[in-house]
């Protein structure tokens, strides 16, 4: 990954910088995914269900809080593995089951710049709550990061914006 130093800034600094704005976009990036496999018309029982979502993301106390209809179809995308438009990730260690998920591996920009990627905790078929982090450049530490979500209701409303 290459470093970016603003002159006249320590390193440190510009690392803590580099860190901050693309805090709010890693954090997207750890809650949406695109799916390893196809995806199946239903989240099997006891994962969370397709319907209207809020979800929020955090990290260096940024946060951000969203609310989207999620189909049937999406609920694998939404659910396991999480990325955004802006970040591509992928997740080859994908441990789900028994009301606890672990995922770990990197997203990636339209630019090539790529973040390691951890997030851990319970789910239930209305909630998830996943703490863990990004690691920005290698030899770093992890940031850390949260995404919290709830089903809001089991039906969109009209004007719902979709995942």
């Amino acid at each position: 990954m290459k470093r970016i130093v603003t002159p006249g800034i320590p390193m440190k600094t510009s690392l803590i910088r580099t860190a901050v704005v693309a805090a709010p976009v890693v954090a997207a990036g750890l809650l949406m995914s695109a799916p390893s496999a196809a995806t199946p018309p239903q989240a099997p029982a006891g994962q969370p269900q397709p319907g209207y979502w809020e979800y929020t993301t955090s990290v260096l106390g940024v946060r951000d809080t969203e609310q989207k209809c999620v189909r049937p179809s999406e609920i694998n995308r939404f659910f396991n593995g999480l990325s955004t438009r802006r970040w591509r990730c992928t997740y080859p260690v994908r441990q789900v089951g028994d009301g606890n998920a672990r995922f770990e591996g990197t997203c990636e920009d339209r630019k090539g710049r790529r973040v390691n990627v951890r997030l851990h905790g319970p789910y239930e078929t209305e909630s998830f709550r996943f703490n863990g982090g990004a690691q920005l450049a290698r030899g770093t530490p992890y940031i850390p990061a949260s995404i919290s979500a709830r089903r809001i209701s089991a039906q969109c409303p009209a004007n719902a914006e979709y995942f």
